[in-house]
């Protein structure tokens, strides 16, 4: 059982066994937005009798598990896909029989957790299993693609009643993790590859290509698994839309969706610059913040390295300062009970803004375990503010057992609450947060390692203010004799920083002598837009088949929808579930109805010995002392809600300044802005924003004597284009 907290503390955990699992060796290989990944975990029993080795481990929500196999001594022995508790059966069957037996599943609590048994494994045996799939590559706020390895399972709070898979694990210090990781990847992109970062020691990049279309870059030696890890890939034409034709598989049947050519289109618009006066005044912004014991946990694994509710403490605080002036807000503290600031929202001004601060400053990571669902029904159950649309913003670690319940809750609320969601810290439910997000309409971000909350947070509320991309249409122009069946569902709105990834049939004759041309048009500020590409129809042959697993996983999760659409409306379609299995058989896909099974049927020993399980342990993350105050953020604790500052002591303090001029504070502050921080503009932007339009609306301002004395005062040489004045 987990405590109340949220999460379990075995830092004093001692191993008394041998795990039988000793290393993991990952290979990624990134075609553009796309990565392909195998991993293999060797085994070894050096234990007097046999074992069963369960490894319980997370995995980015989305990826499309298709391969699964492992080898013992000289014998390849490849894993088959069936229903997952007729895998089960024969798994159990396999190993009372002395069998070796490899069970690969997917949690049925969180469609990001992967439970992997090794089972008869005989005394001095050593196996190795791989298991590869495939996964798109989210882009981030500066045109990054990010590819994430998840290496930190974070135990998942689970209500009263319920059970997780993830309570079966033992947590250990990161530093005791009894195997190793290695990690190599191989990237490729016709557009340039320009740099690689990530929050763990990699090797230096190496170009293998004159045009820098090729590259590779290794993770160092030496990995204590006390982080998940993250590469940050940048290309040279990061918008440069991409159509890729895929040849069906030969052998599959005819017009099945293996059987037949795919298209996969990649979009990344970068729509115009939106004008300030473009942004929305109006709404009713909603944070749900979690205040659960994990979040007591560090952001990294570094000495002085800030505490999650530290993080999320000041970005509350940069949001109050940057909501627009007369809006609606409230804010809602969980764990395994919640509070409101207020009965009910309440308009933006400086008294409730200075109350909530008071509030915010007492927050801490003391409401128990992580119940997320309540908040939210109560969140749902409050009417909303006719012409004040409703944007609901969730920061937690992710650590919940009921993800479909939560997710689920969200998408039938949709119609009246955006839902924008952060993942924080490493070990996050991918699942929850993508989820929740893609219900809501919303975005999602994730923030872990050296990353800075404030900045994503400030992306996203420009998601959240920006006027919608509507009316979003996708359409195709092939040869005669030729049809596209989409696969996936076109979205109904986008937002600016979004990439799209959308796959379709090919059915007909292919000419791949002959051009297809699709066009992307949406709606945005009552003006239409359009996008247009032109693509060869030849078809490109791709052993892995790459992007016909990817639109396999597409159409069971739309499948998966519709069955959790129906389990709550009292009604049960026994269909969807056998196409999901169907599905997921012909493609050779992973689904929540099935597993991976593979036998050693050579290996008929008797077992001598009572088969002794282990459970693999995963690290977990100690608690650290918090950073100082950010010098920046309490410059913005001193602005009020109509974006003005008073020059009081403190504010003269942050200058390191003194001036009796008590007119010039607000100038002040909008100069040290922009004169010291401006490489951080996009976390202080809206803070800006308003102190400009109350400037402006101040009569008698010489704004040229302002700028001089501020300029002559902090030893800036700005003017007054630079502070959009």
């Amino acid at each position: 059982h987990l405590p109340v907290c949220g999460h379990i503390d075995l830092c004093s955990f001692n191993l008394h066994f041998s795990v039988p699992l000793k290393s993991i060796s990952v290979e990624v290989s990134v075609n553009g937005f796309i990565a392909d990944v195998s991993s293999t975990l060797t085994y070894e029993n050096a234990e007097s009798n046999p074992v069963e080795a369960v490894f319980v481990f997370p995995m980015e929500d989305g990826s499309s598990v298709y391969d699964f196999h492992a080898e013992i001594g000289c014998n390849l022995i490849e894993a088959t896909i069936k229903e997952k508790q007729e895998a089960r059966y024969d798994y159990d069957d396999a190993i009372s029989s002395g069998q070796e037996a490899f069970l690969l599943e997917e949690s049925d609590e969180s469609p990001d957790v992967f439970r992997l048994s090794v089972g008869s494994l005989p005394a001095g045996q050593t196996a190795s299993v791989s298991l590869s799939y495939v996964t798109e590559l989210p882009v981030q706020a500066d045109d990054a693609l990010r590819f994430f390895l998840p290496t930190v399972l974070c135990p998942r709070y689970t209500p009263q009643g319920s059970t997780s898979l993830t309570s079966e694990v033992p947590f250990v210090p990161c530093d005791s993790v009894p195997y190793s990781l290695s990690l190599n990847c191989h990237l490729s992109s016709l557009n340039g590859i320009a740099s690689v970062k990530s929050n763990s020691s990699l090797s230096p990049l190496e170009y293998l290509s004159d045009d820098k279309t090729e590259a590779k870059v290794s993770l160092s030696p030496g990995f204590q698994f006390d982080r998940d890890v993250e590469l940050l890939i940048y290309y040279s034409q990061a918008h440069q839309p991409t159509v890729v034709v895929e040849a069906g598989l030969s052998t599959a049947a005819e017009g099945s969706l293996m059987g037949v050519p795919l298209v996969m289109v990649r979009l990344y618009p970068e729509f115009s610059r939106f004008t300030e006066e473009s942004l929305t005044k109006n709404g009713e912004f909603i944070f749900l913040m979690d205040c659960s014991g994990s979040m007591k946990e560090t952001m990294k694994w570094e000495c002085n390295s800030v505490r999650r509710i530290e993080s999320a403490r000041d970005t509350l605080l940069l949001l109050l300062k940057s909501l627009p002036f007369g809006c609606y807000f409230n804010i809602c503290l969980f764990g395994s009970r919640f509070k409101f600031f207020f009965p009910k929202s309440v308009e933006y001004t400086q008294q409730t803004m200075e109350s909530a601060m008071k509030k915010v400053k007492d927050m801490d990571a003391n409401l128990g375990g992580t119940e997320i669902l309540r908040p939210l029904r109560e969140i749902f159950r409050k009417p909303c503010k006719p012409g004040y649309p409703r944007q609901l913003f969730v920061f937690t670690d992710g650590a919940v057992g009921n993800i479909k319940e939560v997710i689920e809750k969200v998408k039938r609320n949709s119609a009246k609450h955006r839902c924008f969601t952060f993942g924080i810290g490493d070990g996050v439910s991918t699942a929850l947060i993508k989820g929740m997000a893609k219900a809501g309409n919303g975005h999602f971000q994730f923030v872990c390692g050296k990353d800075r909350m404030q900045e994503k947070v400030m992306q996203t509320l420009r998601f959240a203010l920006q006027p919608a991309v509507t009316n979003v249409a996708l359409n195709w122009h092939v040869p005669d004799g030729m049809e596209v069946v989409p696969v996936s569902e076109t979205p109904t709105m986008l937002f600016s920083g979004q990439q799209l990834i959308l796959y379709s049939q090919l059915k007909g004759k292919v000419d791949e002598t002959a051009v297809g041309h699709v066009s992307l048009q949406y709606s945005l500020c009552d003006m239409e837009h359009k996008t247009e590409m032109h693509f060869a129809l030849n078809c490109a042959k791709h052993s892995r088949l790459t992007a016909h697993r990817l639109a396999a996983k597409s159409l069971i999760n739309q499948m998966e929808e519709k069955k959790e659409e129906q389990l709550l409306t009292g009604g049960e379609n026994e269909n969807l579930k056998k196409n999901i299995v169907e599905m997921s058989s012909e493609a050779r896909v992973l689904s929540p109805y099935t597993a991976f099974i593979a036998i050693n049927k050579e290996s008929r020993e008797a077992i001598q010995a009572p088969l002794i399980r282990r459970d693999i342990p995963c690290g977990k993350f100690p608690v650290e002392e918090e950073k100082q105050k950010d010098p920046m953020l309490k410059l913005i604790s001193f602005q009020k809600a109509n974006g003005s500052w008073e020059l009081q002591q403190e504010l003269i303090n942050s200058f390191n300044k003194i001036s009796d001029k008590s007119v010039w504070a607000t100038f002040l502050a909008l100069l040290w802005l922009h004169g010291f921080n401006s490489h951080m503009k996009d976390e202080w932007k809206f803070v800006a924003l308003k102190a400009v339009s109350w400037i402006k609306a101040q009569p008698g301002l010489n704004l040229s004597i302002c700028l001089q004395a501020g300029n002559d005062l902090l030893g800036c040489q700005l003017d007054l284009k630079m502070l959009e004045l």
